[in-house]
C-alpha cells in the first residue's frame, strides 16, 4: 500500500567543518596515516638539522674563534660527509612519505566516489527531477579530485610546513634571541589578513564549483537530447548557452583565482619584508661581534625556511577552503534521505496469488512541476486476474501510474491498495 507521506527535509549544508566529516572515510587507514607522521616528523626533524651543521662548517672554514668545542674536534671532511648523511637520510623520508600519503589520498577518494554513488543509486526518480545528472557528475569528479588533492598532498606539505615553521622559530630563538623577538612580533601582524582572504578563497571556491557543475549539466541535458536538438535546429541557441554558461564559470574561478593572488602576494611580501629586516639587524650584530659568521648564516637558512613554510601554509589554506566548499558539496549527496521510505510495519505477502489494484483518489505532481497537476482524484480499481488497457493522449498520466504501481514516488494525497 502507497499512502501520501511527508517529504524528509536534508539537513543543512556545513561549513568549512564540514572537513571533519571525512574522518569516517579516512578512519580504516589510520596505520597508514600514523606511517606517514612519523616519516613526516623525521623528514622535517632532519631538515631542521642542516643549517646547524652549515652552521658549523662556515666558522670551521673560517676559523672563527666562539666555535663549538665539538666542531674543533671534527675535521672538515667528516662535517660535509655528516651533512651529505642528513640530506640523504631526508631525501628517503620525504619519498617515503609521499608515497604512503598519495596512497591514502587515492584510497580516500575512490572510498568517499563509491559512497557518493551508492547514496545517489539508492535515491528515488524524485531526487533526479530536482537535481540534474551533470551536476552529481561534477560531484562524483571534480569535487572528489579536490579532496585527494588535499588528503593526499596539501595536508601533508601543510603539517611538514607547520612542523618546520615551528622548529625554524624554536632554532631561530636558541640562534638569537634578540633577532627572534623582534621577528614573531612582525609576524603576529600576517595571521588577521590570512584569516580575512581564506574565508573570501572558500567562498568563491564554493560559488566556483557550483558554476562549472552548472555547464556540466546543461551538456549533459543537451547531448543526451540531441536527435531533438537537431530536429528543431537549436545547435546554435546551445552553443551560445554553454558558451555563456562556462563564461560565467571562467569569470567565477577568475575571481577566486584573484582573491588567492592577492593572499599569495600579501603573505610573501610581509614575510620577506620582516626577514630581510630582521638580516640587517644580524648583519649590524656580526659586525660588532656579537654574532658569528656561522650564526648569521644558519639563523638566514632557518628564517628562509619560516617563510618558504608560512609561503606552503597560505598555499595549503586556500586549497583547504576550496576541498572544505566542494567537500560541502558531497555532504549534500551524501546526507540525502530518500524521500520514498519502506514501512516501519510492513505487511507480509501470506500468500503468492494474483492481486487486485485500487486507486482511491490519487492526486500526485511531479517534484519538477508542482502547479502541474500529473494525476488529479484518479479512482481505479482492477480485480485480480483482470487486463486492462490505459488509453489516452500524450501527458494524459499512463506512465505517471505506472511509476506510482512501482512506488518510484509517493502520492501527494490519496491511496493505492
Amino acid at each position: 500500500m502507497a499512502e501520501a507521506t511527508p517529504t524528509p527535509t536534508n539537513p543543512p549544508p556545513k561549513n568549512v567543518a564540514s572537513l571533519k566529516d571525512l574522518w569516517p572515510f579516512l578512519k580504516p587507514y589510520r596505520l597508514q596515516a600514523g606511517i606517514a607522521f612519523v616519516l613526516l616528523c623525521l623528514a622535517s626533524g632532519a631538515l631542521l638539522l642542516v643549517p646547524l651543521a652549515f652552521r658549523d662548517l662556515i666558522d670551521v672554514g673560517f676559523g672563527s674563534t666562539k666555535t663549538t668545542s665539538l666542531a674543533h674536534h671534527v675535521n672538515l671532511n667528516t662535517q660535509f660527509g655528516v651533512l651529505f648523511g642528513l640530506a640523504a637520510f631526508w631525501a628517503l623520508m620525504v619519498a617515503s612519505r609521499y608515497y604512503t600519503v598519495s596512497w591514502i589520498g587515492e584510497r580516500v577518494t575512490v572510498d568517499l566516489r563509491s559512497a557518493v554513488y551508492h547514496r545517489v543509486l539508492n535515491q528515488s526518480p524524485q531526487f533526479f527531477e530536482t537535481l540534474q545528472t551533470g551536476e552529481v557528475l561534477s560531484r562524483l569528479t571534480g569535487d572528489t579530485t579536490l579532496i585527494q588533492t588535499v588528503v593526499g598532498s596539501s595536508a601533508s606539505m601543510g603539517l611538514r610546513s607547520l612542523f618546520q615553521f615551528v622548529g625554524g622559530m624554536i632554532m631561530l630563538a636558541v640562534t638569537s634571541f634578540y633577532l627572534f623577538s623582534i621577528n614573531i612580533g612582525l609576524m603576529i601582524y600576517l595571521i588577521l589578513p590570512i584569516m580575512m582572504i581564506g574565508r573570501s578563497v572558500k567562498k568563491l571556491s564554493r560559488e566556483s564549483q557550483d558554476r562549472i557543475a552548472d555547464s556540466s549539466a546543461m551538456a549533459g541535458e543537451i547531448l543526451n537530447a540531441m536527435p531533438t536538438v537537431q530536429s528543431y535546429t537549436q545547435e546554435q541557441r546551445e552553443i551560445k548557452r554553454f558558451t555563456a554558461s562556462a563564461e560565467l564559470s571562467f569569470v567565477t574561478a577568475i575571481r577566486r583565482v584573484r582573491v588567492r593572488a592577492l593572499l599569495t602576494a600579501v603573505i610573501i611580501t610581509a614575510v620577506m619584508g620582516t626577514i630581510i629586516f630582521v638580516l640587517w639587524l644580524g648583519a649590524r650584530q656580526v659586525s660588532q661581534g656579537v654574532m658569528t659568521g656561522g650564526e648569521l648564516a644558519s639563523f638566514v637558512l632557518y628564517a628562509a625556511m619560516v617563510a618558504g613554510s608560512v609561503s606552503t601554509m597560505a598555499e595549503v589554506w586556500g586549497d583547504i577552503m576550496r576541498a572544505a566548499g566542494a567537500t560541502e558539496r558531497l555532504l549534500e549527496l551524501l546526507h540525502t534521505k530518500s524521500p520514498i521510505q519502506e514501512s516501519t510495519t510492513p505487511i507480509a505477502l501470506t500468500q503468492h496469488l494474483q492481486a487486485s489494484i485500487s486507486f482511491q483518489n490519487v492526486h500526485f505532481f511531479y517534484p519538477s512541476r508542482p502547479l502541474s497537476p500529473a494525476l488529479k482524484h484518479i479512482n481505479l480499481n482492477i480485480q485480480a486476474g483482470e487486463t486492462i488497457a490505459l488509453v489516452g493522449p500524450s501527458g494524459a498520466g499512463k506512465t505517471t501510474m505506472f511509476q506510482l504501481l512501482l512506488r518510484f514516488y509517493d502520492v501527494i494525497s490519496g491511496c493505492i491498495l
